[in-house]
């Protein structure tokens, strides 16, 4: 450790060493340097202990171990399972050949690992030659050693956390002493790495370790690790002027959120907590709360933010602390000369907090957006902070006024745009949500990088519906912070449209290891149901019942499970539940009309569709309004009413006639014999959306296969039906469910071929996966095409059959069409 550490911190940094330590009666060897096979207790051989090298290395470039948390069992999992942070963003000094060195000694699977030391020894030499002839030095290929006369050589200072109890420097000479780590009674290091690499390794890896700490401010300990969590406070406002209550706050976690280096414990999880402790997610975050909040969400520390006059002057200060001891971390002080510069004070003391916390001046300079650049305007702030706040607490119809505010104040206020759009998209107002997400992303160059990240996704997903970009940038994201939970979470969500169900659930899955939402219960549960894996399904519903994760959307799911597991009592719970909630008893209602035309209750079905568009209406949802309508005009034109689906295809296009509102119209219009009208709008939409992922790949082309379908023309139908193959599985916006309706047409296609065999095939597809199909009425229709007979083209469109279907009320309602 530094000269000048205290007795405290050497025995802080004595029980991080300790902790990684071998436990008495465990696996022989030290936890956070043994590879995966020894973990699983294979058998070893020298390219485990490559493996461990490759660790020590790790932590010689960066000051941290790759693989640590609070239980051996933890970091097990994290050798088994987890690649460690990558090492240039731990230290972006870091070439990248030695960064490949370390990635390729770190490979879980041996076979892919460095195979022999001699191989990894020449790697590290090529990368020293290169490194001494980019620095002038001469290149005769001769290998570095150490020193004997007593001149200094690089060695790898200790740093704060992470110490390598494996490799220390000697404080009697030059040279690296190798520790002996028993393993199985075998002597590892000494036998199998050569001195010659453990000699280039530390010129290399710690040289730049020690460019890139002696960059950074002199401190005798790094308070914080990249896995480490903070807690902002509220700001301790001593002005007297109103403007800065929450609007300093909301610019300090702006600040301190562009960095990859610290993670602000999430307005979620801080709502999460409140609630456990009996308090509401709207209380002031006192320093006192925020210090048991730290200390109940396992925490590093708080930040707290203070704001004060001085004459004419302003002192803006921020203080980062620890939880459990009180002891200071960081904190520095600036002062602005009026008050249109405490912005701009602010983000220069958060700058200087983030170099004293520990993270390195390449990262600082990299990730450093001032907050003036997102928005001067210090009212404009407020309001903003007003509408996260409510958005928080009351939801996203509530929280819409204080954006709108914002953005009146400051028009240019790029991060208020994509959280109005957020807000309109939940709402299901598909149209206003990509036009503020648009204006967000034209304004992309006035955010943090973070901000870039999300306000880019947002754009490829709801904008253009471009969804291979919009994964992209969720990857590129993903590296630069890789503890956030959304990317992977949102992954999951891709994957899950596209039906690629066993993907989804491994990014969901990740995304809730990093941080549980409510979003995330949802998603993982839904997906759940769609891999028929009820049971699961039901376990995570309640896990987040009881973890008081209790979102409006949650309960579309426990309905969902109830429909397939026949319980009418629960699905009618959920209903009554959701009744007078703005933006989900629309949902609701519309969902139980679908059940009700799935048992053949079309009467109650179209009740129900009334009174969804009714309430959508009430909200001032008026697209939400018209996905209902234009739902309930594609289940009269299957049950073979076109006068009832063109009226209310009608009446959708006069609610809203957005993007998708057109886009379910003309498959509407295409089933009932529309087709001049369904093609006009295929026209339209392939000319204003060209790069729409879901409407390219799935909606159109079932769209056009159903018009071929209405002119005979069943070769051409079946043609069409090749794009949409591969994702015919999945959940297509805008349905909770999946539809299947490619398959669905592509059955009644090859029974106008009068290939019976095929079709048959193909209403099996639905009838196979009833829990993604779920209530959506093309589910019961599937059995009546698995028991008609290859009927003539001209009598297809209304040819219905009945089938005993059993509805949860013990009855087997026939799905007919009442007059």
């Amino acid at each position: 450790m530094a000269s000048g550490a205290s007795g405290q911190s050497e025995a802080t940094r004595t029980e991080a060493v300790e902790a990684h330590l071998t436990s008495p009666g465990s696996t022989i060897g030290t936890v956070a340097y043994m590879s995966p096979e020894q973990a699983r207790a294979k058998e070893l051989d020298a390219r485990s202990d490559l493996f461990s090298f490759g660790t020590v290395l790790y932590e010689m470039a960066t000051g941290q171990l790759p693989f640590r948390d609070e239980s051996s069992a933890v970091i097990f999992n994290e050798i088994l399972e987890r690649d460690p942070v990558p090492a240039v963003r731990m230290n972006p000094d870091l070439p990248p050949k030695l960064e490949d060195v370390i990635n390729k000694a770190l490979e879980k699977d041996r076979d892919l690992r460095y195979q022999h030391a001699a191989d990894m020894r020449s790697d590290l030499k090529r990368l020293k030659r290169e490194m001494d002839s980019r620095h002038g030095a001469a290149s005769s290929g001769a290998m570095a050693t150490a020193q004997e006369s007593g001149s200094p050589t690089a060695r790898t200072p200790s740093p704060a956390s992470g110490f390598s109890p494996a490799l220390a420097p000697s404080q009697s000479s030059g040279a690296v002493k190798v520790a002996e780590v028993p393993v199985a009674g075998r002597k590892l290091w000494k036998i199998l790495i050569p001195a010659a690499a453990i000699v280039v390794a530390a010129l290399i890896a710690g040289g730049f370790y020690w460019r890139s700490r002696s960059a950074a401010p002199a401190a005798n300990a790094t308070p914080l690790s990249e896995k480490d969590t903070v807690v902002l406070a509220d700001f301790d406002n001593a002005t007297g002027d109103a403007v800065f209550d929450g609007a300093l706050k909301q610019a300090l976690a702006v600040q301190l959120g562009q960095s990859p280096f610290i993670t602000i414990l999430s307005d979620r999880k801080v709502g999460e907590t409140l609630r456990l402790m009996g308090r509401q997610p709207g209380d002031h975050i006192t320093q006192d709360l925020a210090r048991e909040l730290c200390v109940r969400t396992g925490s590093k520390g708080i930040v707290l933010g203070s704001v004060s006059k001085l004459g004419d002057q302003y002192v803006v200060g921020v203080d980062a602390v620890g939880c459990s001891n009180g002891d200071t971390l960081a904190k520095e002080q600036e002062q602005a000369a009026g008050k249109q510069d405490v912005l701009n004070a602010l983000g220069k003391a958060v700058a200087s907090l983030r170099a004293k916390l520990g993270e390195s001046l390449a990262s600082i300079q990299k990730f450093d957006v001032p907050v003036e650049a997102t928005t001067g305007s210090l009212e404009a702030l407020k309001a903003f902070s007003m509408g996260v706040s409510t958005f928080r607490t009351k939801g996203n119809a509530e929280s819409i006024p204080f954006y709108r505010r914002a953005l009146e104040l400051d028009p240019n206020f790029a991060v208020a745009y994509a959280s109005l759009g957020v807000a309109y998209g939940n709402l299901g107002q598909a149209s206003l949500a990509a036009e503020n997400i648009k204006k967000a992303y034209d304004l992309r160059d006035r955010v943090s990088e973070r901000e870039k990240y999300r306000i880019s996704s947002m754009y490829y997903e709801t904008v253009t519906g471009e969804l291979e970009q919009a994964t992209q940038v969720y990857e590129l994201w993903a590296k630069s912070y890789p503890q956030d939970s959304v990317p992977p979470g949102n992954l999951g969500v891709i994957h899950l449209i596209l039906g690629q169900y066993d993907k989804a659930t491994a990014e969901i899955e990740e995304a809730q290891h990093l941080e549980r939402t409510a979003v995330g219960y949802l998603n993982l549960a839904q997906n759940y149901l769609y891999l028929n894996r009820v049971d699961d399904a039901r376990k995570t519903i309640e896990e987040a019942q009881e973890k008081k994760f209790d979102a409006d959307f949650m309960h579309l799911v426990i309905y969902q499970v109830a429909f397939v597991k026949g319980d009418a009592a629960e699905m009618e719970r959920q209903v009554a539940w959701a009744a007078g909630k703005p933006g989900t008893e629309d949902l609701m209602l519309s969902f139980q009309s679908d059940t009700e035309a799935y048992y053949g209750r079309l009467a109650k079905a179209r009740e129900f569709s009334r009174r969804a568009v009714d309430a959508a209406v009430r909200n001032n949802s008026k697209e939400t309004a018209a996905i209902w309508q234009v739902n309930a005009a594609l289940r009269e034109a299957e049950f073979g009413n076109a006068a009832a689906g063109k009226q209310d295809v009608a009446a959708a296009l006069a609610l809203a006639p957005g993007r998708d509102v057109k886009m379910l119209s003309a498959l509407a219009l295409a089933r009932t014999g529309e087709t001049t009208r369904a093609r006009s709008i295929v026209e339209e939409l392939e000319k204003s959306y060209p790069s729409q992922t879901v409407l390219k790949v799935y909606w159109l082309p079932t769209i056009k296969a159903a018009i071929e379908l209405n002119t005979n023309n069943s070769t051409q139908s079946l043609v069409f039906f090749e794009a949409p193959a591969p994702y015919e599985l999945g959940e297509p916006p805008q349905f909770q469910p999946g539809t299947l309706y490619p398959a669905y047409v592509r059955g009644q296609a090859y029974l106008a071929a009068h290939n019976g065999t095929a079709a048959a095939a193909e209403f099996q597809k639905l009838v196979d996966h009833r829990n993604i199909v779920v209530n959506f009425p093309l589910g019961a229709l599937a059995h009546l095409g698995l028991a008609v007979p290859t009927p003539s083209p001209a009598t297809l469109p209304r040819q219905r059959r009945p089938t005993k279907i059993s509805s949860p009320s013990g009855k087997t309602p026939t799905p007919t069409s009442p007059s």
